[in-house]
């Protein structure tokens, strides 16, 4: 298990204060984790409902329906539903490595854009979505979003805490 902690001897105080804005900045940096736990809740909850397992997993659906029993166990063993599950994560991995060359060369302003634009295309598709493939395109754009968005998001923790302890 990770863990650290840091111990001070000096008695030095610092100048910083808490103002709006750096209290603004820390809960925007800190709500960025928030993006994949919240995908998770949502995800699970939106692939146990049946009316969406009829309109794109009418297998699983039908699987589903088939088996009577209390047990949830290998009922949602659709490899398309692994994958419509999954692309998020993948793609978040693989933008995030192209997303560190982007913030060097172009910077944080850019990286963020980039990744704001993505998850806002993501979102539109999977909203607009009538297929399997749409889902899985908009996923993956909110792979992307989030791997951008989150390459940027720690310097903005490392500035919010200068800001307040200069």
């Amino acid at each position: 298990m990770a863990g650290g902690a840091i111990v001070s001897t000096s008695n030095k105080q610092y100048g910083g204060k808490m103002t709006s804005f750096v209290l603004l900045a820390c809960i925007m940096a800190s709500s960025g984790g928030l993006i994949f736990g919240y995908d998770i809740g949502i995800s699970g909850g939106v692939t146990s409902m049946d009316s969406f397992l009829e309109k794109f997993f009418p297998s699983v659906y039908a699987k589903q329906q088939a088996d009577s029993s209390t047990s949830q166990y290998c009922k949602f063993d659709s490899e398309l539903l692994t994958l419509f599950t999954s692309s998020l994560y993948v793609a978040a991995l693989i933008a995030s490595f192209v997303a560190s060359s982007v913030t060097r060369v172009s910077g944080r302003k850019w990286s963020m854009l980039i990744g704001g634009v993505t998850f806002l295309a993501g979102s539109a598709l999977n909203g607009a979505a009538v297929n399997v493939l749409m889902l899985i395109l908009g996923r993956v754009l909110l792979g992307i979003g989030i791997g951008f968005a989150n390459q940027a998001r720690p310097l903005f923790f490392f500035f919010s805490l200068c800001y307040v302890h200069p």
